[in-house]
């Protein structure tokens, strides 16, 4: 964390709009295309089979899911047969790692975190997943930033040689966990790696009680290689409250997220996180999240 970050450091694996994409004309609008997704245990159909559940998803125009692990083997490949067989897939798996996270204080708990996540590891690549999302740390009174980076840094080193030998990648979001509090700080904590292992899950909603998405999308560049959206009523400016809403409903400025998404060349796999809903309700989200894809 010592010294300061240098601009060379900070635009490493960021790409330059006008050397990537061209630059647009004044209010045109260019064509974006990446594939949307919801988070599978977010569709509440109890009465469904699960490979009913995908062809609901897949009907109503998301490309795949993300997913809790799941630990079954049996029932890991069931899904994964069943969004095969829906045309869709299982992109990520949502592990996140709170409860104990990887900078936990106490050495057993970071030991029990880094077991667990090798189970997410091991339940993604069953699901046919490419990655799972991590949150990396948590500082509280019993753990100080420092502590939390060095700590959950020493466990991701460790967890690298297993998510290369299955294939999936470790994608660090940024949660109200107190920590990566800005765009300049993930950049170096996913960079310190030095591996194509550890990437950034970025989460648009996350954000905004505080900054600007679109600045930390402008920054984290490249490394962004999953994304969460939802939005939230509140932010700079705004006052300290602040509510989640759904999509187009708060505070962020989705054409500007969409062209700084288009600068940086994103164009893997939203998953929209608004939280449990049925079919008429995840209708309408996929309606808002093909106006933010067409640009309003």
């Amino acid at each position: 964390m010592a010294g300061e970050i240098s601009r060379r450091e900070l635009i490493a694996g960021t790409v330059v709009a006008a050397a990537s994409i061209g630059t647009p004309q004044r209010g045109s609008v260019q064509m974006w295309a990446p594939k949307k997704a919801m988070i599978f245990q977010d569709l509440r159909e109890p009465d469904r089979s699960v490979e009913d559940r995908f062809k609901i998803i897949r009907d109503l125009g998301f490309q795949g899911v993300e997913s809790q692990p799941v630990h079954d083997r049996t029932e890991a490949e069931r899904m994964r047969r069943a969004a095969e067989s829906a045309g869709i897939r299982v992109h990520s798996i949502i592990y996140g790692g709170w409860n104990p996270p990887l900078s936990d204080p106490d050495r057993n708990r970071r030991d029990e975190s880094r077991k667990n996540a090798e189970l997410a590891i091991r339940s993604a690549a069953d699901m046919g997943a490419d990655n799972v999302l991590l949150v990396p740390a948590v500082v509280n009174a019993k753990t100080p930033y420092a502590d939390a980076w060095k700590l959950s840094s020493e466990q991701i080193k460790r967890l690298i040689p297993t998510a290369q030998k299955s294939g999936i990648r470790l994608d660090v979001e940024e949660v109200w966990n107190n920590f990566l509090l800005s765009p300049l700080e993930f950049a170096r904590y996913v960079d310190s790696f030095r591996s194509r292992w550890v990437q950034a899950y970025f989460d648009v909603g996350n954000v905004v009680r505080f900054a600007w998405p679109e600045d930390w999308i402008r920054t984290l560049g490249r490394r962004i290689r999953k994304v969460h959206i939802k939005d939230f009523k509140g932010g700079p400016g705004l006052g300290t409250g602040g509510q989640w809403v759904n999509l187009w409903e708060g505070s962020i400025n989705w054409p500007e997220v969409r062209r700084a998404f288009l600068e940086v060349g994103f164009s893997d796999f939203m998953t929209v996180e608004l939280g449990g809903g049925n079919e008429a309700f995840f209708k309408d989200v996929s309606a808002r999240v093909d106006r933010i894809i067409a640009g309003g």
